[in-house]
């Protein structure tokens, strides 16, 4: 039973498992003033979001208890309000009263009155005889809670109920639309049945498990429909209805609150433009709409028409474009610089060409996203450290690996447009058919709304194509946590050319912009870092020889140049040389031929160091590996003598041989064996340098005693019969997999083993 005057406390309100206090910004009422039920009074902020707190009661404020910018943790007395005596019982109408005590947990929200015999159950005299009435009439009372969003959400927002109290709902059907500051999310019904609680108002902040609703699962007897059925005589009985408000037609799309105020202002739902999802009316759409009706008959009160002018309309950020809109504020904290390059796209068109014709669905930001991984990881890895600052103090943050971020433009279910960006993660590392499918698969998901909080964290590292709409050039923004943002133009003839450039042999460009954060990387990194993507591109580094080969795809020769740049090309050839007997010509040739096969021995011994695993032989049964195109000499015009003519000192290998004929042997048993390694990506030059020469050199590879190797055999079986009886026994529990990390618990054993030896 509601108590008529009682004097009741506004605490913290919780804000999500993760915050556990907050600040006052500004309290909107002051000791004295009379407040409405529901009216804000003081808005909270905490490190996740900040939050209006409103009146649970209609009455007046006595006292203020906490002032503003003073902190305050969970539960902690705000203010204290005497309700008023004629105040409905804390939280609205309908529901079951606790005013005798001193505190209500916020925010409180009014209910709209019962108008059907579903939503009657809501006025039973109290919560429990309400359910014991649903349950005896329906069946089981089945819980609905908020969803997980991935493993860094744990709070989210409720943006759109989708139903309310009476509805009926099939299983799968959505109910509740559910924003974080990642991604949003339809929750479905998790079984057919009748909503018959909804406990969390839209716009409330709640956490990961809670529960949101219930619904009363369908029985073998269902819910009567009409008002002098069984299920109205019982809520009738329960706790007697308020009287019913006018209510528009049932078909019209409209929330709860939004019938209740047009009921009260008399608005005729049928005249009123939906915002929301599906046309769907809310509280504001009806609010303008009476806005409008009372401008319109205040100036035409004596027949005299009145024209009213469009006022601009208001609409909240939420879900993905407020986040958005909260790293754009970050990112002006980031002090950013950006390098410009503009190159030649011929030989990207034709490698694209080339791989369409194979029948590989790949485009040009697909190899510019892995030309930019790639390069990222093995030549620039400054580009993918961060800034961080802990204490007051700058940190340079280096992940160990290139996280990919790709800008996708998606358009969202009502039509509006909102920026989402998946990561690749550790891009730089895959093969191009798996850097392909990953890319794409993360793009399928951003375009159906199935991309979760875990797909969009982590980037160190952006790639964005404002060039699909014909930009030539941007500078975007860099967000926190990223050290670089990749923009790339249009693909197109420079300006002025581009109803002739076919004709007269032009090349087709486009501009690369690199932005960066300038308190960890320099302008002249930047520079070299798109000098570098500009090599690639252009066929340099062995790059198509690794996309192809990736692909499965032999990769053909290029076709011949425009004719314009083809007769050029013939012409430098024919130049005439400076000595008549031709000896200064053919030297150059030699020369030049020798340059080139070094080019291509540094190329092949770096495949050998990145991809040699690819062909080691590790099939008991003997299957052919994988293998590379870039680990044969022959696709790179290496022939045996003029390997035989470059000296191996000069390509920095320490494996045995004077030349590269001679190295080649002990380079194969050293990379395509059964030890794989990766070291490539070390960002250190002199730990990757000590680690090749103890490698090839083949120092710490002694081998093993058959007794060893049995020892080895037996420690091995242990730790995957561990692994296996793991998930056996534990379905479904997360926990940290020996997968890939095999070898670590003999060489742990080795490691112990020494270190007692050294002990003794």
């Amino acid at each position: 039973m509601a108590v008529d005057t009682s004097t009741i406390q506004i605490v913290m309100p919780a804000m999500g498992d993760s915050v556990a206090e907050g600040t006052v910004l500004e309290w909107r009422k002051q000791e004295g003033d009379t407040v409405e039920i529901d009216e804000t009074i003081v808005e909270i902020s905490t490190d996740k979001v900040d939050a209006e707190v409103p009146a649970p009661v209609a009455g007046t404020i006595v006292k203020i208890l906490a002032a503003e910018g003073e902190t305050v943790e969970v539960g902690t007395p705000l203010a204290e309000i005497v309700k008023s005596a004629n105040a409905d019982s804390i939280g609205g109408s309908g529901g079951a009263s606790s005013a005798t005590t001193t505190q209500s947990p916020l925010p409180v929200s009014a209910e709209s009155p019962p108008a059907t015999p579903q939503e009657a159950l809501a006025g039973a005299a109290t919560e429990a005889e309400g359910e014991a009435a649903v349950e005896a009439l329906t069946g089981e009372l089945i819980d609905i809670v908020t969803p997980t969003g991935g493993e860094s959400v744990t709070e989210g927002t409720i943006l759109e109920w989708s139903v309310k109290v009476g509805d009926r709902v099939a299983d799968g059907d959505t109910v509740v639309e559910i924003s974080t500051d990642k991604v949003d999310m339809e929750l479905p019904a998790p079984a057919s049945g009748t909503i018959t609680e909804i406990l969390a108002q839209e716009g409330e902040t709640v956490t990961v498990g809670q529960v949101i609703a219930r619904l009363t699962a369908t029985a073998s007897r269902s819910l009567p429909s009409s008002p002098g059925g069984e299920l109205a005589g019982a809520a009738a009985t329960a706790a007697p209805a308020a009287p019913p408000a006018p209510s528009a037609p049932a078909d019209i799309p409209a929330s709860p609150v939004a019938r209740r105020v047009a009921a009260a202002d008399g608005v005729d739902l049928a005249g009123v433009r939906g915002s929301a999802r599906g046309g769907r009316i809310t509280k504001a759409d009806v609010m303008r709409a009476a806005e409008a009706a009372s401008v319109t008959a205040a100036g035409g009160g004596n027949g005299a028409s009145a024209t009213v002018s469009p006022e601009a309309s208001r609409t909240q950020l939420k879900g993905g474009a407020a986040a958005l809109a909260r790293y754009m504020e970050e990112s002006r904290q980031i002090p950013t610089a950006t390098s410009l390059r503009t190159l030649t796209v011929t030989v990207l068109d034709q490698r694209r060409r080339q791989l369409k014709e194979a029948g590989q669905r790949v485009s040009y930001t697909h190899l510019i996203a892995y030309a930019m991984a790639v390069a990222a990881s093995e030549r620039m890895p400054v580009m993918a450290h961060h800034y961080d600052a802990v204490d007051g103090k700058g940190f340079r943050v280096d992940d160990g690996a290139v996280n990919l971020g790709l800008a996708v433009d998606v358009e969202k279910k009502d039509g509006t447009r909102t920026l989402m960006v998946p990561v690749i993660r550790d891009a730089g590392r895959l093969d191009f058919a798996a850097f392909l499918a990953a890319y794409n698969a993360l793009v399928e998901k951003a375009r159906t709304n199935t991309l979760t909080a875990d797909d969009l964290s982590g980037a160190n590292i952006t790639l964005t194509n404002p060039g699909g709409l014909g930009t030539v050039a941007s500078v975007p923004r860099l967000m926190s946590g990223q050290g670089t943002i990749l923009a790339t133009g249009s693909i197109a003839y420079p300006v002025g050319l581009g109803n002739i450039g076919e004709m007269i042999g032009a090349e087709k460009v486009m501009t690369m912009t690199s932005t960066y954060d300038h308190r960890i990387i320099q302008g002249a990194e930047s520079g070299r870092f798109l000098q570098v993507l500009e090599s690639y591109l252009q066929g340099e580094e062995s790059f198509y020889e690794r996309v192809f080969g990736d692909l499965g795809v032999a990769l053909p020769g290029l076709p011949p140049p425009p004719a314009p740049a083809a007769a050029a090309a013939a012409a430098a050839t024919a130049r005439p040389t400076s000595s008549p007997s031709g000896e200064l010509a053919s030297d150059r040739e030699a020369v030049a031929e020798l340059l080139q096969a070094v080019q291509a021995a540094t190329s092949l011994l770096k495949a050998h160091r990145t991809h040699g695993h690819l062909a080691a032989h590790l099939d008991p049964l003997g299957s052919a590996p994988e293998g590379d195109p870039a680990l044969d000499p022959e696709q790179l015009d290496l022939t045996p003598e003029l390997m035989a003519r470059i000296p191996a000192h000069i390509l920095r290998m320490y494996v045995p041989g004077a030349t590269l004929a001679d190295a080649l042997p002990h380079l194969r048993e050293t990379y395509c064996g059964p030890i794989a390694y990766e070291i490539e990506h070390i960002a250190s030059h002199e730990q990757r340098l000590w680690l090749r020469e103890r490698i090839e050199s083949g120092e710490y590879r002694a081998p093993l005693r058959t007794e060893e190797q049995k020892a080895l055999l037996r420690r091995l079986t242990q730790v995957d019969a561990l692994e296996r009886f793991m998930h056996k026994a534990y379905l479904g529990q997360k926990q940290f997999s020996i997968e890939g990390l095999d070898m670590t618990v003999p060489m742990l054993d080795e490691t112990i083993q020494l270190a007692a030896g050294h002990g003794a």
